[in-house]
């Protein structure tokens, strides 16, 4: 079992988890899922941002990646293997905990009442607060944060919050000045800032797993990557 603090995961790794976790309470009698299951889950139009579109030879990579962390579990029998998460015990997590990360892996930064609202079918929070507790635990765990608190947008009410398994974003402080003052409301926020980053984190991370499996791809042809 890892005790260890997680590696930065790439947004096709968070997706896989996402959505085994989501499938397992959505759809029970077909889980543990398939390969073919798994990456239709991942490349879902409704329910998913980003959308993204990711072969089954990039899924498989993923799968692999995340078998070497003890996050996914694979079951063979019958003609195909079968794909289940281990989200809880790696983490060291509740339930209500996994659903909350899923739909943040699943649909991006959202306020609690948001969450609350998209957990619905994978657990019944009584009312926002009790989102909010967890979302607090997950994030003051003293094995690491699980998830952060976003600045609040201008004009929201609520504060977003992210999950940090593709990495932390990064928060900068505002310092009142007359030039600060003086800016105008159309420029870039610090929320916009730290949602930028975290994207680039993302794709520096998907990069990297794309250079690999070129290579792998490279040396199974006998040609060079180069």
């Amino acid at each position: 079992m890892m005790t260890t603090t997680l590696p930065v995961l790439s947004l096709l790794e968070t997706r896989v988890l996402g959505v085994l976790a989501e499938k397992q309470r959505t759809v029970p009698d077909s889980y543990p899922l398939t390969l073919n299951s798994l990456v239709s889950g991942c490349n879902q139009k409704s329910s998913r941002d980003p959308v993204i579109e990711a072969s089954e030879s990039e899924v498989l990579v993923a799968l692999d990646s995340l078998r070497g962390l003890s996050l996914i579990v694979e079951t063979s029998g019958g003609r195909a293997s079968r794909y289940g998460h281990n989200i809880e015990r790696v983490l060291h997590i509740p339930t209500q905990s996994t659903a909350l990360l899923a739909m943040l892996m699943l649909r991006g930064p959202q306020t609690a009442g948001e969450l609350r609202l998209n957990c619905e079918r994978l657990h019944k929070f009584a009312d926002i607060s009790s989102v909010e507790s967890f979302l607090v635990e997950l994030a003051e765990r003293a094995a690491g944060g699980l998830v952060v608190e976003l600045p609040r947008q201008p004009g929201s009410r609520e504060n977003r919050w992210m999950h940090l398994l593709s990495g932390a974003p990064v928060i900068e402080e505002s310092v009142p000045s007359r030039a600060a003052s003086a800016t105008p409301s159309g420029d870039v926020t610090v929320g916009e800032i730290a949602a930028l980053k975290a994207n680039v984190a993302r794709l520096e991370a998907e990069v990297s797993e794309l250079r690999a499996m070129m290579g792998k791809l490279c040396k199974e042809l006998g040609v060079s990557a180069t």
